[in-house]
Formats: structure tokens, C-alpha cells, sequence
């Protein structure tokens, strides 16, 4: 499944937004200081948007593309060495 750089980016930011809406609710339930959940809420919505981030990378690195361009390295790479060892 392709999806562009700038759909990936929108969905990641709607995915930090909405974690960090319903952390939001839930932290003014909760009987803490405003700066306390102001800055959790925070950390949570980057949190949030790194972990999603992550995952795309991990995801684009396990394409099939991807995965034909390690074997094509790797088997150079041995072909290499193989010469090397014969010299």
C-alpha cells in the first residue's frame, strides 16, 4: 500500500490530536493541577506523533521494494568478498 509523505504526515497529526484530546478529558477528570495536565497532555500528543512517524518508517522499510534492494546489496556484497578471498 503506497501512501504519500504529506497523507502520512495528516494522518499522524490526527492520530497525536485525537490521543491527545481524549488524554485531555480524561486528565480533567482526574483531581491534578492544570500544569500537570497541560504538560502531559503535551508529551502524550508528541508521543503520540513520533510512534506513528516510527511506525511508517518500519513499515516503508519492509516493502517489498525494499526488501529486493537488501538481497541485491547483500548478494554483491558477498560476491565481493568471494573474489577478495580468491586473490
Amino acid at each position: 500500500m503506497y501512501i504519500s509523505s504529506r497523507a502520512a504526515l495528516i494522518r499522524n497529526l490526527g492520530v497525536a490530536l485525537l490521543n491527545g484530546s481524549i488524554t485531555l478529558i480524561i486528565l480533567l477528570i482526574a483531581p491534578l493541577g492544570l500544569a500537570a495536565v497541560i504538560i502531559n497532555t503535551i508529551l502524550i500528543t508528541v508521543a503520540s506523533f513520533v510512534n506513528a512517524t516510527a511506525g511508517d518508517a518500519v513499515v516503508n522499510f519492509l516493502q517489498p521494494s525494499q526488501i529486493k534492494t537488501l538481497l541485491a546489496e547483500t548478494i554483491s556484497q558477498k560476491l565481493e568478498l568471494a573474489k577478495e578471498s580468491k586473490k
